[in-house]
């Protein structure tokens, strides 16, 4: 193990931190604790980047049976983010998730509550069509689960959506019953960021 010299007017010692086999190492640079929201640019290549991490996936029985991957729609900048289960056929041939029946039907939803579709994120825990329109299986959702995280992180929503089952196994793990969770509020910490479900 490499150390650098300490130099913290001599409260640790070099011989004590030997002892105990520590992997801490300490610099003179202060931490810097101020969060700066990202910009639109680095939302853009963050996603950028996330997009290219999933088309990378190998093995993916899901990927090799659908036509293009199916990412996100609407505002990076929005308080709200939306996640479905997966893309059905008409979101596998746009490209784009909750544009067939589900999509109206969300359409809908929004309308009725005076929100523009365009004014909110939405996305999918799985990123390419399951076979038959299927729901996606257990491994499936636990594999794309750290994109969406991911992508949760990056696109950092004051309210999170969660629309289905599957969407909330990918969240709040599957030993919870959507019929008993339905309408109530929670609150999920992802990658040190607290989120309202």
């Amino acid at each position: 193990m490499t150390k650098r010299h300490i130099n913290q007017n001599d409260i640790l010692n070099t011989e004590l931190l030997n002892i105990i086999d520590c992997n801490y190492i300490f610099d003179e640079n202060p931490i810097n604790r101020i969060k700066t929201k990202p910009t639109l640019e680095n939302i853009k290549d963050n996603l950028d980047s996330l997009k290219k991490k999933i088309t990378q996936i190998e093995n993916c029985d899901l990927k090799k049976n659908a036509s293009q991957l199916v990412f996100s729609d609407g505002d990076l900048q929005s308080p709200i983010m939306i996640i479905g289960e997966g893309p059905g056929k008409k979101e596998d041939e746009l490209g784009k998730p909750f544009v067939g029946d589900a999509g109206n039907l969300l359409n809908k939803m929004l309308r009725a509550i005076n929100i523009d579709r365009e004014k909110i994120y939405i996305t999918n825990v799985v990123n390419y069509r399951p076979p038959s329109n299927r729901k996606p299986e257990t491994s499936e959702i636990i594999r794309y689960s750290n994109f969406l995280k991911e992508h949760i992180t990056i696109i950092n929503p004051k309210i999170i959506i969660l629309m289905g089952s599957t969407a909330m196994e990918a969240i709040l793990g599957s030993n919870r019953r959507i019929s008993k969770e339905r309408g109530k509020w929670k609150e999920v910490i992802i990658k040190q960021n607290n989120y309202k479900i």
